[in-house]
C-alpha cells in the first residue's frame, strides 16, 4: 500500500498566514506599549515575566528591554520543545516573537491611548487577545509557557493546564510586590479578558453546537430537522441502559442561533424526546453552512 503524500501548503495560504501572524504580533505590541505598560499592567506567561523584568531593570542597562527579554526568554523553550511542537510551528512562533519585539520597539515612544487603568485593562486585554488569537489560529505562538509545561509535565505529576495556572499565579504574585496589589488585580482582569478573547478568535464567531437526540420517532425527527432547519443528521446505533433495547440516536450540528429552533422542531415531532446540547470547538466539512434557514 502506497502511503498518502501530504499536500504542500500553497504559496497564497502561506503568505496569508504570515500576514495574519504579523498583524497579530502588531496588535499584541500595540496593546503592550499603548495600554498595558503605561498603566503598569501585565499579561501572564513569558510576556508577563518580560514586562516585570523590563520594569525593574535599571535605565543604565537600556539594552535589556521588553523586546530583547521576550525573545531571549522564549527561544530556549521553542528550541527545547522542537520535537513536541514540530518544525512549522516552531518557525511560525519564532517569526511571531521576533515580529512582536520589532513592533514593540517601533511603538515604544508613542503616546499611550489612555491613562485610565480600567480602560487600559479592558481594551488592552481585548486587543492583546485578538493579536495572540490570530497568531495561534495561523500556526504560531508568542509564549513558551505551554511548551515548557509540555516538557516538564512528562516528569511532574501535573497537567499542562495546571502548570500554566501555577506559573501565572506566581507571576501575578510577583506583580503584586513590584507594581502593587491593585495593579496586580488589574493584570488578572486583563489576562482573563485576553484569555476569553483568544478563545473567541481561535474558535471563530460562528460558534456551533452538537446535539444528540434520542426519540422513538427518529425518522420523523430527522426529516423535520432536514426540512425545517436545512441541517443533515447522522443516525447512530445505541442501546437503552434500562430496557436494553436498541435505539437509533440522532446526531446533528447547528449554529448557536439555531439551538432554540432545533429544540422547537424536535419538540413538535416528539415532546418526550431526550436532547443533549454540547459545545463544539470547530466544525469543518460536509458542506456545513452557518446561514440561518
Amino acid at each position: 500500500m502506497v502511503a498518502k503524500q501530504h499536500k504542500r501548503e500553497s504559496l497564497l495560504h502561506f503568505i496569508m498566514r504570515l500576514f495574519f501572524i504579523l498583524f497579530g504580533s502588531f496588535l499584541a505590541a500595540m496593546s503592550i506599549e499603548l495600554f498595558l505598560i503605561p498603566n503598569k499592567i501585565i499579561d501572564g506567561g513569558i510576556i508577563g515575566i518580560s514586562l516585570i523584568l523590563d520594569y525593574i531593570t535599571p535605565e543604565s542597562l537600556s539594552f535589556i528591554n521588553f523586546a530583547t527579554l521576550v525573545v531571549a526568554l522564549n527561544l530556549p523553550f521553542m528550541y527545547s520543545g522542537y520535537k513536541q511542537i514540530g518544525k512549522t510551528f516552531m518557525i511560525s512562533s519564532i517569526f511571531a516573537i521576533v515580529a512582536l519585539a520589532i513592533f514593540e520597539r517601533l511603538l515604544h515612544n508613542f503616546h499611550p491611548f489612555t491613562n485610565q487603568p480600567i480602560l487600559a485593562t479592558v481594551f488592552g486585554g481585548l486587543i492583546l487577545g485578538v493579536g495572540v488569537g490570530l497568531v495561534i489560529r495561523n500556526g504560531g505562538s508568542m509564549d513558551g509557557t505551554e511548551i515548557l509545561g509540555i516538557i516538564l509535565t512528562k516528569r511532574l505529576p501535573f497537567s499542562v493546564g495546571e502548570f500554566v495556572m501555577f506559573f501565572n499565579i506566581f507571576i501575578f504574585g510577583v506583580a503584586a510586590f513590584v507594581f502593587g496589589p491593585e495593579q496586580a488585580m488589574y493584570s488578572v482582569m486583563a489576562y482573563y479578558i485576553a484569555f476569553k478573547t483568544i478563545d473567541t478568535v481561535i474558535q471563530g464567531l460562528d460558534e456551533t453546537k452538537a446535539a444528540i437526540i434520542v426519540s422513538d420517532y427518529y425518522e420523523e425527527v430527522s426529516d423535520a430537522i432536514l426540512s425545517r432547519l436545512g441541517r443533515g443528521t447522522t443516525k447512530l446505533i445505541g442501546k437503552g441502559g434500562y430496557t436494553d433495547e436498541q435505539k437509533e440516536v440522532i446526531y446533528a450540528v447547528v449554529t448557536r442561533l439555531e439551538v432554540t429552533k432545533l429544540k422547537a422542531v424536535v419538540h413538535d415531532v416528539d415532546p418526550n424526546a431526550f436532547i443533549t446540547i454540547m459545545n463544539t470547538h470547530e466544525t469543518k466539512g460536509a458542506k456545513f453552512k452557518s446561514a440561518i434557514h
